[in-house]
């Protein structure tokens, strides 16, 4: 007979499964919104779409070895489809946003678990996470911002091109609130 070594609840462990496997499917959408934008001559925006479909895999992949570190099973399913391609680099960008703030949601809902199930080690993990999703946002809301000012959904090509340029040497982090100063806005 063998020692049982897991430590994460039953719902825990499926529910970082399950955000491991949403983590997954964002890294999906962004290799899909990247290849759309590649395929129209923005190669600026595919390679920060595709950097940021490489970090949502390492989001996965942070997921998954902690669940084997806490001695639970990993499970491994099906990703869904990425859905229809954007109709414009705007609606791409809203898309990401509002992949994004659900995947905050989800995330959330883990902290909330963690919190009453009073497993602060898996509350802990999620703290990380708690913060990416903060500047997650803020990236994908940066970016809605530049598109308005670029001419929203009625971007000419012109404006398309500059933003192009502007996003292929943008940084993939965004300046949190929190991280703000007098000194440095």
């Amino acid at each position: 007979m063998f020692m049982e070594t897991n430590r994460l609840s039953n719902k825990l462990a499926k529910a970082l499964n399950n955000q491991m496997t949403n983590e997954a499917h964002n890294a999906q959408i962004y290799l899909a919104y990247a290849s759309w934008i590649s395929d129209k001559g923005y190669e600026g925006i595919a390679n920060f779409l595709f950097r940021h479909a490489n970090e949502e895999r390492n989001h996965m992949m942070k997921i998954l070895e902690y669940i084997l570190k806490r001695g639970a099973k990993v499970t491994i399913a099906a990703i869904p489809a990425p859905g229809p391609d954007p109709v414009s680099v705007n609606d791409c960008f809203e898309k990401i946003f509002k992949s994004e703030v659900e995947n905050t949601a989800s995330i959330y809902n883990i902290v909330n678990l963690s919190m009453a199930e009073k497993d602060w080690a898996t509350w802990n993990f999620m703290q990380w996470f708690v913060k990416e999703q903060t500047e997650e946002e803020t990236l994908a809301l940066d970016l809605l911002a530049k598109i308005k000012v670029a001419g929203g959904a009625n971007a000419k090509a012109d404006a398309l091109y500059t933003l192009d340029k502007d996003l292929a040497d943008t940084p993939d982090d965004a300046t949190l609130a929190q991280d703000v100063t007098v000194e440095k806005p």
